[in-house]
């Protein structure tokens, strides 16, 4: 059987490495690009062309495992003595993850309360010592630049300048398997740093001739938490989407000009349209992804209604990550009866109505 090849190798040409760069790779990279079947008749759209980047199939379940493979690739080359993040989640567990795989300690504050169960399960069993702080990811964020300040520690946040070199290796991945950069991307926007990198990789891909065109960026923040659109810092950002629950994004202005430059938008999109996209993708699709995932198919139904996207163009949603990161909104969200019923034919089917 041949092996993976690590997206670090299979990109090599793009990236910031050396022949003195250790590859750290837990198979990266590579996830689907699946046309949907039924979403845009559901929509009453049935010639526009809906592809979903499936980014919670990378090994830790989120679109984060692409930067990380860089950015702690060149950790271990500086011979970093250990990892920090602030995280509201998937950053963790890639984080740790990877530092594992590079034998390095790993360092993980969360704003407490604010996390979904999948992800602080998979950062706890990976090894990284989690700190929950009693405020959010912002002041998280300031905390883990100040303790760098002072430790020596690599600082492994979308800050840390290898992360979206190596998250933008989907816009290229994009390219190749639609042949094509599409007309429009619709991504969520939370730290910002994906919609800034893809725009980086689309950008490298017209330059090397790799496509012919540049799709329109179309990025959406969750409305309690939308700085960008808002113009100033949320000081206590809210939102169930609570991978994109940041007040004050990181790579904000990198993020206007990806919408700027390329005839987009940042929008915002509200808890319930977030949901009800949600809900709509895994029974219309049969995909599977945690709620901030959603925050750009909101986006796409809210600017169908606007007519920004014409009927018949060709469209791609990031879902950044898998839905198992997040096991208890299907729950509170579809409300089941999961009432037992008596084990006999009977019983089932009345239960059933058959």
């Amino acid at each position: 059987m041949a092996k993976p090849i690590p997206l670090i190798e299979r990109y090599r040409e793009f990236l910031p490495i050396t022949d003195a760069t250790p590859i750290i790779s837990l198979g990266e990279g590579g996830t689907p690009l699946v046309k949907a079947s039924n979403l845009p008749r559901v929509l009453g759209v049935p010639e526009l062309q809906i592809h979903f980047k499936l980014e919670g199939l990378n090994p830790t379940g989120s679109f984060k495992d692409r930067g990380m493979t860089l950015a702690m690739s060149k950790a271990l080359e500086a011979k970093a003595s250990a990892v920090i993040c602030a995280s509201t989640g998937n950053t963790s567990a890639s984080a740790a993850a990877f530092a594992t795989k590079a034998g390095l300690p790993c360092y993980v504050l969360l704003p407490a309360g604010h996390v979904a169960l999948g992800k602080l399960a998979q950062a706890i069993l990976y090894g990284a010592k989690v700190v929950p702080i009693d405020g959010n990811f912002d002041q998280a964020l300031d905390l883990v630049r100040e303790l760098a300040e002072h430790c020596q520690i690599t600082i492994v946040n979308s800050i840390n300048p290898f992360r979206l070199e190596g998250q933008k290796t989907a816009a290229l991945e994009v390219i190749e398997q639609l042949e094509k950069a599409p007309d429009f991307l619709f991504i969520p926007v939370g730290n910002a740093g994906n919609i800034s990198a893809y725009w980086r990789g689309f950008k490298l891909g017209k330059s090397s001739g790799r496509s012919d065109s540049l799709p329109r960026m179309c990025g959406f923040e969750a409305s309690g938490s939308a700085a960008i659109v808002r113009g100033k810092v949320i000081e206590k950002p809210e939102t169930i989407a609570t991978a994109i629950r940041i007040g004050n994004p990181a790579s904000w202005q990198e993020a206007e000009r990806a919408a700027s430059e390329s005839n987009g938008l940042i929008d915002e999109v509200t808890d319930e349209e977030i949901l009800a996209a949600y809900q709509l993708i895994a029974r219309t699709e049969g995909i599977f992804c945690e709620p901030s995932s959603a925050a750009g198919v909101a986006g796409l139904i809210k600017h169908l209604k606007k007519g920004t996207v014409s009927s018949d163009a060709t469209v791609v949603c990031v879902l950044t990550g898998n839905g198992l990161k997040d096991p208890d909104t299907p729950l509170k969200v579809s409300k089941p009866d999961l009432t037992p019923v008596a084990a006999n034919l009977k019983s089932l089917r009345e239960a059933i109505g058959l």
